[in-house]
């Protein structure tokens, strides 16, 4: 294939979290593969009132050997303008833009209006979702604004694939299954993990990672633990990594509600890139009791870290979680939750389960989404 000028516009140093992490190991990817690739990445993502975490930002030095030019604003239109003429002006190949939230259809869809006027660039977009977890006043006008100058789109889950053609039923769409996380650092032993975040090696430890909301369904698993405590003399103790999204007080009087204290170790703040490894490298068992999803960038990294998972029956997780091969696909009730951590532990599938996970990773090599972004130019 010829080397091609790339644009990617979204997430990327110094914003932080698992949209940044995709743009840049997908920017790696491409130049690998001996593309020229520049990001274009927020001076401002989120105004503060509608970022509910602590920080946008990150601590950590930047992504070697990445060209990003941190340019763009999403709540300025005089902004939108600037940046797309500059992108215009670019004479990119193509343009990739990884699409999640309502919220930015105006500002990409500005941009990639200007940047089009080239008449060369192609324009690719990633979706996230088409339909998001939770629904605003604007949504569906945002996002008709953002997909009508886009050339082609990758999913990473056969849900979004069907929301988009609500939209665009003849939309030039392909689905490619979310890669692995592989740029967390590498596999640890449990002991050592387990060492570091001071957890005794002989606990039963399951891992809820990610940021907090309600669509991701912690509260669920508290119930689960629960009903483990009053129906059954296993003593699991559930890991939480990551930080709260809203208000912690209807968890923490959960919390105690249910008595459940003694069963949590609870790390409620960010977890930055280098720690991430610790968190699943020290547990037996991820757990995502997710009430909506698509796809899950939390699975992907279970996958690279070589992690049995127990999910919920929603969205595209059943696509990339095979039941009873990788782990448990459950419906969304803390009973049905409770169940599998029982059988995972009581059946001793833990070994089983990772020896298949070993095997099933292979499917979700990055130059498979790149091949894919690349075929969207014809």
């Amino acid at each position: 294939m010829p080397t091609r000028k790339i644009i990617i516009i979204g997430s990327a140093h110094p914003l932080r979290g698992g949209l940044a992490a995709f743009n840049e190991r997908i920017a790696k990817q491409l130049q690998d593969e001996g593309h020229e690739v520049i990001i274009y990445t927020f001076s401002l993502q989120y105004p503060s009132i509608l970022f509910p975490g602590t920080s946008q930002y990150t601590d950590e030095p930047a992504p070697k050997n990445l060209n990003i030019k941190v340019k763009v604003n999403s709540i300025n239109p005089f902004n939108w303008i600037k940046v797309g003429n500059e992108i215009r002006k670019e004479n990119a190949d193509l343009i990739i833009v990884k699409f999640w939230l309502p919220f930015m259809g105006p500002c990409f869809g500005t941009i990639l209006r200007l940047a089009k006027r080239n008449k060369k660039s192609k324009v690719v977009s990633i979706l996230d979702n088409v339909i998001p977890h939770e629904h605003r006043i604007g949504d569906k006008q945002f996002t008709n604004y953002f997909l009508k100058p886009i050339d082609g789109f990758v999913v990473m889950s056969q849900s979004v694939k069907n929301d988009l053609h609500k939209f665009l039923p003849d939309a030039k769409c392909d689905f490619i299954p979310h890669p692995i996380y592989d740029n967390f650092g590498e596999i640890i032993s449990k002991q050592a993990a387990r060492a570091i975040l001071k957890i005794d090696e002989n606990e039963k430890v399951i891992l809820f990672f990610g940021f907090i909301r309600k669509y991701k369904g912690l509260d669920l698993i508290f119930e689960a633990i629960d009903f483990i405590n009053k129906n059954s003399s296993e003593k699991i103790k559930l890991l939480v990594a990551g930080e709260f999204y809203e208000d912690r007080k209807f968890y923490d009087d959960l919390i105690e509600n249910l008595n459940i204290k003694n069963n949590l170790i609870l790390h409620t703040d960010f977890i930055p890139n280098e720690a991430v490894k610790n968190y699943f490298c020290a547990a037996d068992c991820v757990v995502q009791p997710y009430r909506t999803a698509t796809q899950s960038g939390i699975s992907q990294m279970a996958y690279h870290f070589e992690k049995p998972m127990i999910v919920t029956n929603v969205g595209g997780l059943p696509e990339i979680v095979p039941n009873e091969k990788v782990g448990f696909v459950v419906e969304q009730n803390p009973k049905e939750i409770a169940e599998a951590i029982l059988k995972f532990y009581q059946q001793k599938r833990e070994n089983e389960f990772v020896e298949n996970v070993k095997i099933e990773k292979k499917k979700y090599a990055w130059d498979k989404m790149t091949n894919a972004v690349m075929k969207m130019l014809g």
